[in-house]
This record gives structure tokens, sequence and C-alpha cells, in this order.
């Protein structure tokens, strides 16, 4: 989640789905019919756009109270409601964290527990304070998150694109110019989950496993927040191996 980019209010996917009619057939890999969301920001307002487009029920939350969120709710639809961050993890079968970094400690733990839990999460030392092992490569931010869920089985995502993308730039599966995105996990589950729903809301997706390399997607790398193609994101990858 990046607070330089600001929020885009009604659009939607240029795009028909890919696969079937995704009001009948909710679910990624039929695992899925309900996402919880933890931070009702640009990427997370965003990502529940998509997800609703894409047949899915959402329960979304802030750090403010789902009383605020009524405007939000009220432009999703009668397949969003507005909840508590325990509420939203304990709802969801799949739950997005996209909270600042320095406020992971207080995503819930035990709500998540058991679930794959997909983190937009970048370092910016600007907004979170310096963090010495991250500055020092020791670590990195989707790491962290799966540190403070233990019980969870994290997934990096939708971490390095502009949050109206994930609505206005999407294309059909095989379309050769189709935008790739990189998933990274330490779970396969996890991996094959969000590059269904990826696939569902109209990216291609990458593998950049295990999360100790998500760092190569990160601020400041070739592949943050630029539109590439599969074989372009892939090259970015290798690029970033190469940097200091």
């Amino acid at each position: 989640m990046d607070p330089r980019y600001g929020h885009v209010a009604t659009v939607r996917p240029r795009h028909a789905p890919s696969h079937g009619n995704r009001g009948e057939r909710r679910g990624v890999g039929r695992a899925m019919t309900t996402l919880g969301i933890i931070g009702a920001g640009n990427i997370g307002s965003q990502v529940a756009r998509a997800a609703i487009t894409a047949g899915y029920d959402v329960v979304i939350a802030n750090s403010r109270g789902p009383e605020t969120l009524e405007n939000l709710v009220e432009e999703l639809g009668r397949k969003a409601r507005a909840a508590t961050a325990a509420e939203a993890g304990a709802a969801g079968d799949v739950v997005v964290v996209t909270v600042p970094l320095n406020a992971l400690g207080q995503v819930p733990v035990e709500p998540l527990a058991g679930k794959i839990v997909l983190d937009t999460n970048n370092y910016y030392h600007e907004r979170d304070g310096r963090i010495e092992a991250l500055d020092k490569g020791e670590t990195t931010t989707s790491q962290l998150l799966q540190e403070h869920l233990p019980t969870s089985k994290v997934v990096k995502a939708f971490n390095h694109i502009r949050s109206a993308d994930i609505t206005t730039d999407t294309a059909p599966a095989g379309a050769p110019d189709r935008r790739a995105l990189a998933v990274s996990s330490d779970f396969p589950e996890a991996v094959e989950l969000a590059t269904r729903f990826y696939d569902e809301i109209g990216f291609d997706a990458v593998d950049v496993s295990p999360l100790s390399e998500s760092w190569r997607v990160e601020r400041d790398r070739p592949a943050y927040v630029v539109r590439q193609t599969a074989a372009e994101l892939r090259e970015n990858l290798a690029v970033a191996n190469r940097l200091p």
C-alpha cells in the first residue's frame, strides 16, 4: 500500500471475466467465497471493487470503525459490509491485510489462524520509521507479517501496482499484453490461490517464492510500480538480483 497514490472512486474493470459466470461460480477453486479485507485505503478499497466484480462477498475494516465506511459500502453494494478488523478476519475465507507497515502489530492474530493472508505492504521509512532488519536486508515486509501471524499462510500480493490500475489495467486470460503481478509465499497453496485470484480479476502471475525473495518486487526495484507482462516481470526480477 503506497500512500502516494490517490483514491479512485467508482472505476470498474474494462474486460469481461475470463472464467465463466462469476455470480454463479463464486470462489477461487471453490475455496473462497468471502474476502476479508483489513485496511480500507487505496489498495484495500480497490481490491474490494475487483473482488465484488468477480463475484465475491467482501467484509472490509479500517482502523476507525465500521461506521466510517458507510459511503464505501454503499458504493460497493449488497455484496459488501463493514466490520471491525477482527470480524473481517473471522468472516473471510481468505484475508487481505493492507495496513501501513507500522500498524502490523495491530492486525488480529487468532481470527486469521489457518487462513491464507494476502499482504500488500511495502516499507516506506518516511512513514514507518527506520526498521534496521529491513534496511540491512535481513528480512522482508511479508516475512514480518508472517512472523506476526505464525498460524496463517502469508502471500505477498498487490504490492507493486498503483491502486487505480487494479480495476482498470486488466485483460482476459491469454491476451498478449496482459499485465503480470508477482506472488510470493512460503506455502505453495497460498501461491496457487493468489495466482487464481489474479487471473479471475484480470492479471497474470509470476511466482517469486519464498517470502525471503519478495524484496525483488519492493520499493526502488525494477519491477516496482511499472506496467509489465509476465516476461518483462521475470526480466525485471532478474535485474534486481544483479543490483547492489
